[in-house]
């Protein structure tokens, strides 16, 4: 163990924001091992797969060291070639070599250009839920305030924006209610929508200890999942049920009269109008399940889940198989409906729990990384597009410039054609990256960045926990806003941060409703069990108790009734034909798999994106790869697995290699109040390869 040191640090994945540690020999600048403190607050101990072998990536021989401009842009920009000629360094017949100021020089005199021919609003800055909150507020604010454009956004708009709007819009705030810990006080436990043991598995940790000592869990998906097997009711429904049941359960609870009337009086608005509504509601009827060939026993088990919920200190939790739908917000709006009817809120093991995509997703949105909402969630001086609205301004000429940290634009959004023919319109594309993802092999110039391992900076968590991350080795590459902080200058701004902590610093003014009371020290020396917001003389680990966090401090009841369509539909008018698609994460990849296909243990596992079949289906796929198309566009051959694990007619794929193109499949199909795309469910056909 000569030479090695012990640092704490937090994970660079999913949500959950496991607390890591890591051994490092400092002579060598080297992670040897990454493990959780048998004492972690998130963790207790223990790490996914992903946690524990995926840090590689660090020292990748491919990690992008050294910023590029591409030769085609400089050709384009004759002045600016002129500029920076003196810093360029043939690379490859695409791209030169320079250095950062360079590359800043070259942004920023576009910049400057796009504006003064387009307007200030030609630029959009998106991404930054993969960097710190001090890097996601510099992005925001250099947007807002140094370029004057108000179109800023990040991949929550891919996978919780749904969350947001509904929650803000029932109890006025967007975030979990509960710390993870909560779940050992719950006395039942509902899952729809996420593949817990897959995306979250620390979170899904808690969950099977509790269900196996109590047999109360009931999980909703549209395919058997692990968590099934210890599940009390065991729920397979099909595509795009989700409002469907969410309003039948809250049926179920009025119809038998199983509400908390004092509590619906005490804190909240609107229900006698909801009641009436959901009452006269045809589709809100479990036994409406009775229609529905292959699904008639949801009639009575759900039901019975209502029973359990309403009666019992209940927790919800989902994820991107609720908000990824045409009416993902209506469903959020759903759940928190039943927990303001049932008083499971506000109080210890009884909440809400949307499951968080990125390791800072949650930080990146309070940092005011969305077009609607300044830091803290305050509104604007000027409201921008989100990405969807973008890349239809791409299209019609009007957005010149964006800027993206983080966030591989042209492999997770939706509509791939769609979006590869508007980023061509585009006169810059200025990315920070810490590999040539996709986005980054399309960037006019990209500049190599810290990771989240080898800097300081502030990620909150799913449960709203702040955590101080520091560096487990020394690297010599710019952090995001000290790049930022660099274009601020050159555009003319005045940003002059000296270390992160001044940026933060300014945030706990900036964002004082939340992070007042979160400085450095605070969390330097809470780093093992963290802060959940909002911070002021003590953190709040259970929100609501009080009053809920709208403007007069009652919940609201916002009623919206099921659409018959897609499979439902079908199965309904007895024509179901063909495949519904669904696709999510596998425990072994990282969203792009940008940095965890550079983990041999990892990547070994799952170096492909596999098609999962029904056993009944088989006779329809006569050959080991299949290609599937819509009406947007087809993936590339993937790899046919048989399963009894997926429902007849059902398909499911992982979306993590982008060489598979799995969303060329999806088109603008989103959700209707947020524009989340309807990731969870597209009719495909099937070509045999």
């Amino acid at each position: 163990m000569e030479n090695i040191e012990t640092i704490d640090s937090v994970c660079t994945y999913c949500g959950v924001g496991c607390d890591i540690a890591a051994h490092v020999d400092v002579k060598e600048n080297k992670i040897k091992k990454v493990f959780a403190h048998p004492d972690g607050v998130v963790s207790q101990g223990k790490l996914c797969i992903k946690g524990k072998y995926g840090f590689d990536f660090v020292d990748a021989e491919d990690r992008l060291r050294t910023p590029r401009i591409r030769k085609s842009f400089l050709e384009k920009n004759p002045a600016i070639k002129e500029a920076v000629a003196s810093a360029l360094v043939e690379f490859d017949d695409t791209w030169y070599e320079c250095d950062l100021d360079a590359a800043t020089t070259a942004c920023a005199m576009k910049l400057k250009e796009i504006q003064q021919n387009y307007g200030r609003k030609a630029v959009a800055s998106i991404g930054g839920a993969r960097t710190s909150c001090e890097s996601s507020y510099l992005f925001q604010k250099f947007t807002r305030h140094t370029l004057n454009s108000p179109h800023v956004d990040n991949c929550a708009r891919v996978c919780h924006s749904p969350s947001l709007k509904g929650m803000r819009a029932t109890i006025g705030e967007g975030a979990a209610t509960n710390p993870y810990n909560d779940i050992y006080n719950a006395e039942f436990m509902i899952v729809i929508g996420s593949n817990t043991t897959e995306a979250h598995p620390i979170i899904a940790n808690r969950i099977l200890d509790v269900a196996r000592e109590h047999d109360n869990l009931a999980v909703f998906d549209v395919r058997e999942i692990k968590l099934h097997r210890f599940a009390k009711y065991k729920a397979i429904m099909p595509h795009e049920a989700n409002l469907l049941i969410l309003n039948m359960l809250a049926y179920t609870i009025i119809d038998e009269e199983l509400y908390d009337e004092s509590f619906i009086e005490d804190r909240t608005k609107g229900f006698a109008e909801f009641k009436e509504k959901i009452l006269n509601d045809p589709y809100a009827r479990p036994e409406y399940f009775n229609e529905i060939e292959g699904y008639e026993y949801l009639s009575k088990m759900v039901r019975k889940v209502a029973r359990e919920y309403a009666l019992k200190k209940s927790m919800i939790f989902w994820g991107l198989g609720i908000t990824e739908h045409l009416d993902g917000s209506y469903a959020v709006m759903a759940i928190t409906h039943l927990a303001l009817m049932t008083g499971n809120i506000g109080k210890p093991g009884a909440g809400l729990m949307p499951l968080r995509g990125q390791n800072n997703v949650q930080g990146t949105c309070d940092m005011g990384m969305l077009p609607y909402y300044d830091p803290d969630y305050q509104e604007p001086k000027e409201v921008g597009l989100m990405t969807p609205q973008l890349v239809d301004e791409m299209l019609e000429g009007r957005l010149k410039a964006v800027l993206n940290i983080g966030e591989d634009l042209t492999h997770i959004h939706p509509n791939l054609n769609k979006i590869e023919s508007a980023f061509k319109e585009l006169e810059l594309l200025f990315v920070q990256e810490l590999f040539m993802t996709d986005v980054a092999s399309r960037a006019d110039i990209v500049v190599g960045v810290k990771s989240a391992y080898e800097k300081t900076g502030v990620y909150v968590n799913a449960m709203r926990r702040l955590h101080l991350s520091q560096p487990l080795v020394k690297s010599d590459l710019p952090d995001d806003w000290e790049v930022l902080q660099i274009l601020d200058n050159k555009m003319g701004g005045d940003a002059n941060y000296k270390s992160s902590k001044d940026v933060w610093q300014e945030v706990q003014r900036v964002a004082y409703r939340r992070f007042s009371g979160a400085d450095y020290h605070r969390l330097e020396k809470h780093r093992k069990r963290g802060l959940q917001w909002p911070v002021h003389t003590e953190d709040t680990p259970i929100l609501h108790q009080l009053d809920f966090r709208t403007d007069d401090g009652y919940g609201r009841f916002v009623y919206h009734q099921y659409k018959l369509r897609g499979m439902i539909e079908e199965i309904v008018n007895k024509n179901l034909k063909g495949y519904h698609l669904t696709t999510g994460r596998t425990l072994a990849h990282y969203n792009n798999a940008a940095q965890t296909k550079r983990s041999t243990k990892l990547n070994d596992r799952y170096d492909e994106d596999i098609l999962l079949v029904c056993e009944e289906d088989a006779a329809d796929f006569t050959s080991q790869k299949v290609i599937l198309k819509s009406e947007f566009g087809q993936t590339t051959p993937l790899t046919v697995k048989i399963t009894d694990k997926v429902q007849p007619k059902t398909l499911f794929a992982t979306f993590h290699h982008a060489k598979s193109r799995i969303n060329e499949l999806f088109g603008d199909a989103r959700d209707e109040l947020i524009l989340t795309a309807a990731f969870k469910t597209i009719k495909v056909e099937v070509i045999n390869c």
